[in-house]
């Protein structure tokens, strides 16, 4: 189950799949070195995203 607390990278690793989901939620960073460390709630804050509707979305 993803959380707001799963970090991008692993995030990707465990699910490739839901790369898709991020880049049209507008987090189109995915390949920046920063990233990959950065939970979901950090990133989801930086751009402006609401995190529990993402998390809905990546678990749908």
């Amino acid at each position: 189950m993803i959380e707001k607390s799963t970090k991008i990278g692993d995030l990707l690793e465990q699910f490739p799949d839901k790369a898709d989901i991020l880049l049209e939620a507008g987090m189109h960073c995915l390949g920046c070195p920063a990233s990959q460390g950065e939970t979901l709630e950090e990133a989801c804050a930086v751009h402006g995203i609401d995190v529990d509707e993402l998390v809905k979305k990546l678990n749908g």
